[in-house]
Order: C-alpha cells, then sequence, then structure tokens
C-alpha cells in the first residue's frame, strides 16, 4: 500500500507544478542566504584568526558555503522539473536523474541539520579559543595589561632611572606598568583618559581607585568576544532550520508531481485524475526493497575466492599450453 496516497486532477496538478516552481525559486534564494552566511562566519572568524587558536571553528562556515552552493544548483533542477512536468515529451527526460536528485535532497538536509548541531556543539570550544580583541580592555579585564609589557623595549630609554628601576624591580626583567594602552580609553567617558598610575590616587586631581569608575571599557575582550561569536552561531541555528522546512516541502512536493505525472501518463487518457504518494510501498517494504538491493549490490561486488582460483588456474593452464606449442614449433633454418 502506498504510502501518503493522493488524488490528483489535472487542475491540481497544474496548481502543485505552479506552486512547486515558485517555491523552488525560493529556496533557491535560501540557497544563497546559506552560502552567503557561510562566507560571512568564514570572514568573520578569519579577521580575528589571531585570537582563535581552534580550528575547528571553521567546521561550520565551510559546510554553510558547500551546502548553499549545493542548495542552489538542487532547487534550480526542481524548478526546471516543474516546468517539464506537464508536458508529455519532456518530463520522462527527468525520470532516470530524479532518483538521484531524491538522494542529494535528502542528503543536503542532512547536512543542513549537520550545521545547526555542530553551531551549538562548538559553541563551548569558541569560550575557550577567545583572547585580546577589539573594544575592551583586557582579557577579563583592565587589570590584565599589568601584567603584560605593552610598550615596545626600542620605545624606553634604557638610560633612564625609572626605566631601569622598573625592570629590576621585575623578576622576569619586564617593564611592567599601572596602564594601560589608549585603545582600552572609552571615547564615551566625560574625563580625559586615564592611562597610567591607575592604582595611584595621588596621581591624579579628585580620583579614587577603589571607587570612581575609570573611564576605561569596563568589559574584557574574552566576553566581548564570546558575546560576538556567541551571536553568530545563535543566529545560524533558527535560519538554518527555516531552510530545512523549505528543502523538506520541495522534496516532498516534487515527489507528489512526479508520482502524480508519471501515473497519469500511464492512463488512457493523460487528463483524468491520477494518485500521488511518497513511497509506492510502506516504510517496512520499502526498508526491506532498499536492504536487499544493497545485499545484491555487495554481494555483486565481492570476489568469489574459488571462481577468483579457477580463472587463475585456467589462465596458467593457457600459459603453458601456449609455451608448449611454442616449443613445438621448429625454428627455420637460417
Amino acid at each position: 500500500m502506498a504510502l501518503l496516497k493522493m488524488k490528483f486532477t489535472q487542475q491540481r496538478r497544474v496548481h502543485l507544478a505552479q506552486g512547486l516552481w515558485l517555491l523552488s525559486w525560493v529556496a533557491v534564494m535560501c540557497g544563497a542566504f546559506i552560502f552567503f552566511l557561510g562566507v560571512y562566519l568564514k570572514t568573520e572568524l578569519l579577521r580575528r584568526a589571531e585570537v582563535m587558536d581552534n580550528t575547528e571553528i571553521h567546521t561550520v562556515p565551510n559546510i554553510l558555503m558547500m551546502v548553499g552552493l549545493a542548495s542552489i544548483g538542487t532547487n534550480w533542477i526542481a524548478s526546471r522539473v516543474c516546468q517539464d512536468s506537464l508536458d508529455a515529451s519532456r518530463f520522462p527526460r527527468w525520470k532516470v536523474l530524479l532518483l538521484a536528485w531524491f538522494a542529494g535532497a535528502a542528503l543536503l538536509c542532512c547536512l543542513l541539520f549537520s550545521v545547526v548541531v555542530l553551531s551549538y556543539a562548538l559553541q563551548g570550544r569558541l569560550e575557550e579559543s577567545l583572547k585580546m580583541a577589539f573594544r575592551c580592555c583586557g582579557n577579563n579585564n583592565f587589570k590584565d595589561w599589568f601584567e603584560v609589557q605593552w610598550v615596545s623595549n626600542r620605545f624606553l630609554d634604557f638610560t633612564s632611572k625609572d626605566v631601569k628601576d622598573r625592570i629590576r624591580s621585575n623578576v622576569d626583567g619586564r617593564y611592567l606598568l599601572d596602564g594601560v594602552p589608549y585603545s582600552c580609553c572609552n571615547p564615551a567617558s566625560p574625563r580625559p583618559c586615564l592611562q597610567y598610575h591607575l592604582t595611584d590616587n595621588s596621581a591624579h586631581f579628585n580620583y579614587d581607585y577603589q571607587a570612581d569608575e575609570l573611564n576605561l571599557y569596563n568589559r574584557g575582550c574574552r566576553e566581548a568576544l564570546t558575546d560576538y561569536y556567541m551571536e553568530l552561531m545563535n543566529s545560524t541555528g533558527p535560519g538554518v532550520l527555516s531552510v530545512i522546512l523549505i528543502q523538506m516541502s520541495v522534496l516532498l512536493s516534487l515527489r507528489y508531481l512526479q508520482t502524480a505525472v508519471e501515473g497519469a501518463m500511464a492512463l488512457e487518457n493523460p487528463e483524468d485524475e491520477s494518485e500521488g504518494y511518497i513511497l509506492e510501498k510502506g516504510l517496512k517494504a520499502t526498508f526491506e526493497d532498499v536492504k536487499a538491493t544493497v545485499l545484491a549490490m555487495a554481494k555483486f561486488a565481492q570476489v568469489d575466492p574459488a571462481a577468483a582460483e579457477e580463472s587463475t588456474e585456467a589462465a596458467d593452464g593457457e600459459k603453458g599450453d601456449n609455451a608448449t606449442e611454442k616449443a613445438a614449433t621448429p625454428t627455420p633454418a637460417s
């Protein structure tokens, strides 16, 4: 018994073909969206490559770009099938290709779903991979700069007593300051930027290190980048899920159109009512048929050891007969 069988009149077949043609082009646009989403995500990851130490993160944009291109090609073919579905002279040429199309479209949906799973699975890896970057200060906060020599040695005057004292006071021989680079300054702050002597209350007018809100970025770069990339990943999931629904609609609708048109062409009057379905048999019977086909193909691909041995012996015997015949042939006198 056919699975999800439906009746289709000539008018319903025409409406199905027209609606599916429009849906196919919507799916083509979705494929382009998926591709450019992958390109954008890949570009953003490459822009911040210096703060990334995990190459697995690039798996998501790579699959997005590949699936996007495949979706464009697959749904363009679906639109062409819709155009030829009501032409008895042109539709039969798609019969063989449609089997491969259905397999490719099903694989495409699986790949799209894997993107959703990967985008959420890699969020934990993202947080581990982020270091210092943009519109923030330090890794966790601005105090991280106190432990980093962010002033290059070529800008230091090693004849200065203050420079010598600072280098000597540090065990690692680094020039450390209780200050931050200018990139940490928040331009929205009404007070001029305080970069140096941040822990010295007497170094600035009306200043209390413990109580005052500093005019620096309050958020660490780890948190800033985590929020940024998490937002990208979170927006990827729902967008791709929407595309999966559209792709599944194209897949099922084209199956109905194919079976309904083929059923109509088998009738004496092609304009009569025909049946459309998803599977010609039930799920269990279809699974058994596929299983039997796969086992038959695997058995055909295997080499029978006995047959191979007989073939080898026959070849060796043929070579031996040829050698005997050659030896028995008299050599003409010169």
